[in-house]
C-alpha cells in the first residue's frame, strides 16, 4: 500500500502499480503524473462517486481497482480508456452501467455487490470478454448479445432477479466455470437433511486454515459436554463458518445445500454436519462442519493471476510425472460423474480447489460456485453438463502444461491430449 505524500513528494514515479486507499473523496490528480508507466491502479477502500476525464492520460493503463466506494453509475470515461483490460467496481452503489462506459479491450469485468438491474447490450460487443462477476444486484434479464461473447470462459451471476436461465450463456463454446445459484430461475426448495443439524455450542473453534470469499474455516474441536451426534463423528473435524452477506459465487445457504445434496464422496472433503440457526433477523449462524483433511495434503495448483485470468497457475519448479497427472484425472473424473449424478454443477473445477499428497490422491473442496441444476429442461441440464466437462477438460490441459519433459512422448500423456480435444 502506497501514500498519498508518497506520490505527491515524487517519491513513486515511474512505478507500474499504485495502491492508495486513505478515504480519498475525490481522485488524486497527481497520479496523472505516473502517465507513462502506470498499468495498475487499486483504489479500493476509499469513498470516492466519480472519476476525471483526465483518467485518459493514464494510456498504460491496463487493470482498474475501485471496489468498496460510493460510485452510483460506472463511469462513462473507462469506455475511452483503449488499453484497459480488467475493471473491479465490487461493493459500491451501482444501479447504472452506459452503453458506452465499457473499454473496448476489456476482459474481466467485476461488478459483484451493487443494485445493477439491467445491463447494457455493449457487453456482448467486447469480443476480448473472458471473465464476469455479476453475482450480488438486481438483475432480471442479461443482454441477448451475450450470444456473441465467444471467448467468454467464467461467468458468475448469482444471488440476482433472473427469472429465466440465459440460454444465450449456455451454447458459448469456451465457457467452463458457471455459477447462477439464487435466482428465481434456479430457486429450489428441497430440503437436505444429508448431515444432520447440531447446534453451534456443539464445538469450540480452534485455530483459523483458511478463509474465502464465503467463510472462514477453522480447526475445531467436539465440547466436554458431549451432544447427542458426537458420538456419530470422528474428533478431527474442521468447521466452515459462513459469512451472512451476499458473495462473488452468490448466497452462502445455496453452497451449504449445494454441499449437502452432493453427499459424500472419497475425493471431496467429507461433510459431517450442519448448523443452521439462521433466525428471521438474518442473525445467526450458518455452518458446516467437516473431517479435517490431513496435514500431508497440499495445494495441486494456484488460482489465475492477471496474465492468465481464467487459468489455473504453478510455481516454476513444480513438476509432475504422467504416472501422478493421469491418477489426479481419474479422480477429478470420478467427482465430476458424482456431482452431475446429483445434478449438481461445482461451478469452480479448479486445481487450486483441490488438494493432493505423495501419493497423487486428492480432495476436492470450495462449493462456494456450486449450483444445483435439477430444476432446468432436459437440454439445459445437458448444456450445463458440457459447460462443467469443459473445465475438466482444462483442469487436464492445466496438469499437463506441468507434466515433466521426460513424460511428454509417452502414450498416457498423448492419450491425455486426445481427451481433451475429443
Amino acid at each position: 500500500m502506497h501514500t498519498l505524500s508518497q506520490l505527491k513528494s515524487g517519491e513513486l514515479s515511474g512505478i507500474q502499480r499504485l495502491s492508495l486507499s486513505e478515504n480519498l473523496t475525490s481522485f488524486p490528480m497527481e497520479i496523472l503524473s505516473l502517465a507513462d508507466s502506470l498499468e495498475i491502479l487499486d483504489l479500493t477502500n476509499n469513498n470516492l462517486s466519480s472519476l476525471p476525464e483526465e483518467l485518459l492520460q493514464l494510456q498504460k493503463l491496463k487493470i482498474l481497482f475501485v471496489s468498496d466506494n460510493d460510485f452510483e453509475e460506472l463511469p462513462e470515461v473507462l469506455g475511452q480508456c483503449l488499453n484497459l483490460e480488467m475493471i473491479g467496481f465490487k461493493s459500491n452503489k451501482i444501479k447504472h452501467v452506459p452503453e458506452n462506459a465499457l473499454p473496448p479491450k476489456l476482459r474481466w469485468l467485476i461488478l459483484t455487490d451493487n443494485q445493477i438491474a439491467k445491463m447494457p447490450d455493449s457487453l456482448g460487443e467486447r469480443p476480448r470478454l473472458q471473465k464476469l462477476a455479476l453475482a450480488g444486484n438486481r438483475l432480471t434479464e442479461l443482454p441477448q448479445t451475450l450470444a456473441k461473447s465467444t471467448n467468454l470462459e467464467l461467468v458468475r451471476i448469482s444471488a440476482n432477479q433472473l427469472t429465466e436461465c440465459p440460454d444465450q450463456l449456455l451454447g458459448l463454446p469456451k465457457l467452463a466455470w458457471f455459477a447462477f445459484s439464487g435466482n428465481p430461475f434456479s430457486y429450489s426448495d428441497i430440503v437436505i437433511k444429508s448431515a444432520p443439524e447440531i447446534p453451534s455450542n456443539s464445538y469450540e473453534l480452534l485455530e483459523e486454515l483458511g478463509r474465502g470469499a464465503s467463510g472462514v474455516i477453522s480447526k475445531a474441536r467436539w465440547n466436554q459436554q458431549q451432544t447427542e451426534h458426537h458420538n456419530l463423528f470422528q474428533n478431527d473435524i474442521a468447521v466452515k463458518v459462513f459469512k451472512g452477506e451476499v458473495t462473488s459465487d452468490g448466497y452462502p445457504k445455496d453452497e451449504l445445500n449445494a454441499c449437502l445434496k452432493v453427499g459424500n464422496h472419497p475425493n471431496l472433503v467429507k461433510s459431517l454436519a450442519q448448523v443452521n440457526e439462521i433466525g428471521l433477523n438474518g442473525k445467526g449462524c450458518l455452518a458446516l462442519i467437516m473431517s479435517l483433511i490431513p496435514p500431508h495434503f497440499d495445494n495441486l495448483g494456484q488460482p489465475p493471476n492477471f496474465e492468465t485470468c481464467t487459468r489455473d497457475t504453478f510455481p516454476d519448479d513444480f513438476f509432475l510425472s504422467i504416472a501422478q497427472i493421469q491418477k489426479i484425472v481419474g479422480q477429478m473424473e470420478d467427482v465430476f460423474h458424482h456431482l452431475h449424478s446429483s445434478q449438481v454443477c461445482h461451478g469452480d473445477l479448479y486445481a487450486h480447489n483441490a488438494l493432493f499428497d505423495e501419493e497423487a490422491n486428492i480432495i476436492v473442496g470450495d462449493f462456494g460456485a456450486a449450483t444445483m441444476y435439477h430444476m432446468l429442461n432436459e437440454k439445459q441440464q445437458a448444456q450445463i453438463k458440457q459447460i462443467e466437462h469443459r473445465a475438466l477438460n482444462y483442469f487436464i490441459e492445466d496438469l499437463l502444461s506441468v507434466c515433466r519433459e521426460e513424460d511428454k512422448t509417452s502414450e498416457t500423456y498423448k492419450n491425455l491430449e486426445r481427451k481433451i480435444i475429443g
